[in-house]
């Protein structure tokens, strides 16, 4: 496969023709996630409750079976005959360093993607290495692995000189290697206030552009004294939506790339409707900061991460659909190239998605029923709940006692639901979900995880027609 290179504002292959990437995500596999997954809270602490109810070896057992079955060179062919000619493959640095062993990095974790890099170039599927979780954590969510709402990247040197580590490592083991279209090095920054995203008492994020230009020059300089010819994506701060303060295109193959979620894919309600329709999901998508960023500077813009949830009213479905058909056809209006969150889950999102009655979401279902229920999770619950009206009453009470009219009650409901039922209530389930595979042998946690596998999975048929009309446009 040829080393895709910038020229202008185009991706070209080694004779100089246009590539267009149009693809997915294979989020919840290397950097698992709970709305995708199934579990509660972060992936790290759920690994600790695990140990404690069944053990380190069935533990180990557990992850490695999971990661195992979830991706597979099955998924790979599945992909390729789509149509589709990248896969984005978010990772947790977890898989490659220790915190107890910082800069030793593990073989292990690079033979899993060594393996899956093997598959994608017998299919002709190039892959973009995005690094999710960061040490330190580069934002304060839970699909940076972080289980304290806070962000320590920005304020630590020591997790910034791991980081730039890692990515010297990666440099050193990919250069070269055409089925690598380029290194994602940072998904989602959030620098804002150093340690949370946002206050109540601030309406617009506090972005540190110093710090954000500063990281992304000193790892690019990085990257490129090992390896000086593969893409290097950059994101935008505030989970890729903010641009106006980077600095201008500093060094030959840069891409950068926003994260573009809109309401006509993800809901709730009827699409087209009141404020929402092709001509305005085209409008905010050439308004957004990433196009206008990339547009002044005559540079390609990747759209990292986007989609429609699948899992509100079955109605609506039809309608998510055609918010989705709609916001691809607004990018490929632009030239944008583009991959989908996310390829496989528990039937939020994927293109594939684990069967209700597999043995695996038959097993966690008391959990996945209770964390529904209670609201305990940041993104893919519609439905309403009777937690939802009580943590309404509790915002609703803080914003009366206050009194600050510059103040919305939105502002209190997004720190309570994060703090209180995305963290809190999320952490006491984790014990309820780790005693769901007690008393399973290794051989019986292995039949479990098989639920996950390609030919085990439900294809969303809508979605997947969808994109394959896309993903077969010329370039």
């Amino acid at each position: 496969m040829d080393l895709l290179q910038v020229k202008g504002n185009r991706i070209v292959n080694a004779r100089g023709k246009a590539v267009r990437l149009r693809g997915t995500c294979i989020g919840g596999w290397m950097n698992m996630e709970n709305f995708i997954d199934g579990y509660p809270g972060a992936v790290h602490a759920q690994r600790e409750a695990l140990i404690r109810e069944i053990g380190v070896e069935k533990t180990t057992v557990f992850f490695e079976r999971f990661l195992d079955h979830f991706f597979t060179e099955a998924d790979v062919k599945f992909l390729r005959a789509c149509g589709a000619n990248v896969i984005r493959i978010p990772v947790n640095y977890r898989h490659f360093e220790d915190d107890a062993k910082p800069f030793a990095y593990k073989d292990e974790g690079f033979a899993r993607l060594d393996r899956t890099l093997g598959w994608c170039r017998r299919h002709g599927l190039y892959v973009i290495i995005d690094l999710h979780a960061v040490q330190g954590y580069q934002n304060p969510d839970w699909h940076s692995d972080n289980a304290t709402n806070y962000s320590l990247f920005w304020q630590h040197p020591h997790f910034q000189d791991r980081f730039v580590a890692l990515w010297e490592a990666f440099a050193r083991r990919y250069r070269g290697q055409g089925v690598v279209a380029g290194y994602n090095v940072m998904n989602e920054p959030v620098t804002s206030l150093g340690s949370n995203n946002r206050t109540p008492y601030t309406a617009q994020p506090e972005t540190d552009w110093a710090a954000l230009n500063g990281i992304y020059a000193r790892v690019v300089k990085a990257i490129r004294a090992i390896d000086p010819d593969h893409i290097v994506f950059l994101e935008g701060d505030h989970y890729s939506s903010l641009f106006q303060g980077l600095e201008a295109p500093f060094a030959p193959n840069l891409v950068y790339s926003s994260h573009n979620y809109m309401g006509a894919g993800l809901g709730p309600g009827a699409y087209p409707g009141p404020g929402r329709d092709k001509r305005r999901v085209a409008a905010e998508f050439r308004g957004c900061e990433g196009a206008v960023f990339t547009r002044r500077h005559r540079v390609p813009l990747w759209v990292g991460e986007f989609g429609a949830v699948f899992n509100g009213p079955a109605a609506e479905i039809p309608d998510r659909l055609r918010g989705l058909d709609d916001q691809i056809t607004a990018m490929e209006a632009t030239g944008a190239h583009w991959t989908t969150w996310t390829y496989k889950d528990v039937g939020v999102m994927g293109m594939a998605t684990f069967k209700p009655d597999s043995a695996y979401m038959r097993t966690i279902r008391p959990v996945f029923e209770a964390k529904r229920r209670l609201q305990a999770e940041g993104w893919g619950w519609l439905a309403p709940s009777a937690m939802g009206d009580i943590a309404g009453a509790m915002h609703r009470l803080v914003a009366d006692e206050l009194g600050d009219p510059a103040i919305g009650v939105d502002g209190y409901r997004w720190h309570l639901n994060k703090v209180a039922l995305c963290t809190y209530v999320a952490g006491i389930l984790q014990t309820p979900f780790a005693r769901c595979f007690r008393g399973m042998s290794e051989a019986r946690l292995d039949r479990t995880m098989q639920s996950l596998r390609f030919e085990n999975c439900s294809i969303n048929a809508g979605q997947v027609a969808v994109l394959k009309r896309h993903f077969k446009r010329p370039a």
